[in-house]
Formats: C-alpha cells, sequence, structure tokens
C-alpha cells in the first residue's frame, strides 16, 4: 500500500513527506472523521462510486462532532478527482480524513486547527479475492457494539473504531476472518466495518439504520434488490437466526458484497457464496464499472 502523492490542505505532498506532529488532537484522542470511497475502472475511464453521497456523509460527520472542514464540497470533490490524477490511479480506494490537529493536548478540541487529507492507492478485495467467491470465516465478537448514546452512530469517527478494532482482533486471533457484532441489548448490528445482509425463503433482511452506519453500499445494495424484484425487509433479530439463514453476506466500500459462509461454526446454507447473493454482487460490480447504463449517475468520473 503506497502510492505517490496524498493531498494535504491545498496541496500535493509526496507519499512519504505526508506528516502531522506528534501532538495531534486526533493521534492521541480519535478526534477525526473519514470516509472509505473506491474508484473503478471503465470503458470511459476511472469513476469514483457514489462521490456525492461519500462527501454529504463527510460533511454531516463533521457536523456531528463539531469540526468546520475549511473547504466546501466541490473543494473536496475536485481535490479527490486531482488527487486520483496525480496518482495515475485507475482503481482502488481513497481515504478522505478531516482531524484535529496541533495546537495543544487535552480533551477539549476547539483550540485544535481542522485539516484535511486525501490519500489514494490501489487495492483489491479488502477480505481476499478468494472471499468474494467462496465467502468468509465470521465470528459473534463478544465486544458489543457501542451503546447508541454513548457516541455517534451516524457520524464516521476515528475514535469509533476502536470498538471495532477490539472485535477484529478477537476474530481473528479465532480463526475466523471478521466479526460480527451485537448490540447492547443483543441483537445483530453489523461487522467491524461493514453492513449485514441475510437472505431466508428468498426475502433479503438487513439491520435497522438505528444502531448502525448508513452505508452507502448497503442503500446501494437494497436499490439494487429491489430493482431486480427481490423482496426486502429491515429486521431486528438475534444470532441464531443468522445460524439458519439461506445465505449471508457483508456489504461496504472495502467489503463491496462478500458472501459469509461460515459463523460461530455454524455452516450457512451451502457452505459458500449463495445464488441471490452472486446475482446481487454480480449487478453491483457490472454497475460499479460502468455496464449498466440505468446507473450511471451513481459514477463521477474522473
Amino acid at each position: 500500500m503506497k502510492a505517490e502523492k496524498i493531498w494535504m490542505d491545498g496541496k500535493m505532498v509526496d507519499w512519504d513527506e505526508a506528516k502531522v506532529h506528534v501532538c495531534t488532537h486526533a493521534l492521541h484522542y480519535g478526534s477525526g472523521v473519514f470516509e472509505g470511497i473506491r474508484a473503478y475502472e471503465t470503458e470511459s475511464g476511472t469513476a469514483v462510486f457514489r462521490l456525492k453521497e461519500h462527501i454529504e456523509r463527510l460533511f454531516n460527520s463533521a457536523k456531528i462532532f463539531k469540526m468546520d472542514i475549511p473547504y466546501t464540497k466541490e473543494d473536496i470533490r475536485e481535490a479527490i478527482k486531482n488527487t486520483i490524477k496525480a496518482n495515475k490511479l485507475k482503481s482502488g480506494y481513497i481515504r478522505p480524513l478531516i482531524y484535529r490537529g496541533f495546537e495543544q493536548l487535552g480533551l477539549n478540541p476547539f483550540t485544535c486547527p481542522v485539516n484535511c487529507s486525501i490519500a489514494v492507492w490501489e487495492w483489491g478485495a479488502y477480505l481476499g479475492e478468494e472471499a468474494l467467491a467462496n465467502g468468509i470465516k465470521t465470528k459473534i465478537s463478544s465486544y458489543a457494539r457501542s451503546y447508541i448514546n454513548s457516541t455517534s452512530q451516524k457520524a464516521k469517527i476515528c475514535g469509533n473504531y476502536v470498538n471495532s478494532i477490539f472485535a477484529k482482533m478477537e476474530a481473528i486471533e479465532a480463526g475466523a476472518d471478521e466479526a460480527i457484532l451485537l448490540d447492547t441489548r443483543g441483537f445483530v448490528t453489523e461487522g467491524s466495518g461493514e453492513n449485514i445482509f441475510w437472505i431466508k425463503n428468498g426475502i433479503i433482511y438487513t439491520t435497522p439504520t438505528a444502531t448502525v452506519l448508513e452505508g452507502i453500499t448497503r442503500d446501494s445494495i437494497i436499490k439494487i434488490a429491489e430493482d431486480m424484484n427481490y423482496q426486502f425487509q429491515e429486521k431486528y433479530i438475534c444470532r441464531d437466526e443468522l445460524y439458519i439463514s439461506d445465505e449471508v453476506f457483508f456489504t461496504g466500500t472495502a467489503a463491496e458484497v462478500t458472501p459469509i459462509r461460515e459463523i460461530d461454526n455454524y455452516q450457512i446454507g451451502e457452505g459458500k457464496r449463495g445464488p441471490i447473493t452472486e446475482n446481487i454482487q454480480k449487478k453491483f460490480f457490472a454497475i460499479a464499472k460502468g455496464e449498466e447504463e440505468k446507473y450511471l449517475s451513481w459514477l463521477d468520473f474522473v
């Protein structure tokens, strides 16, 4: 993972020179917000998937965290495109970060400046190319998803992801690829960095947005499934309903559409990518690569 240039506060900086002070507030307290965005290579050139929605969520996250971004949405949009161009990126991952910089330490963030950076790099399947076809092994985490009023569930705040890191470490050490977190009531929420869907008797379900981040890939999959005439419902469930589902899959910018073949040593369905998951996955990638005219409005061409 390395590219040539990173955009930092309006300037292109060499990758190895993109530095912050060791007393940067966000480094000590997690006081930043970010987005994960993907760009795909299409026949018409590189296109960023649902860039407008990602930038909107970035600004919403900053508002919730009381950070005034010193750039407009259009400035960030152009900066993302320029960073892609500067790195000659055909497809890959985009990480805008808005963070509290260096002024003084202490929990009060208001004395620290708001800094911005945009990094891009080539990045294939988050959980491996094989996972997209064969599915992954998961574990229900012993760590509960943070209580809804302990922080904000609608903002992608850097510090929130400590909860996810604990769950991810636990899953890996247990021999799984990814974790599934429950809320403090015991209901299924999401993965460490993904939304979750399950299928039973031909109906596609996912968790309500009240206790999870409203994923942009999640929203895309819901729209795609409805356009493909699948029945869809939001529903709170306990872990055992996942065990007896016909199919389960994760969605996310990094994860894209990743099937789940096993949860807590329970085989899901046939123990591989199911037919509905495969249909949705293929449609998603066709859209992201500009092969579906109906969805071209989701692509922002560089």
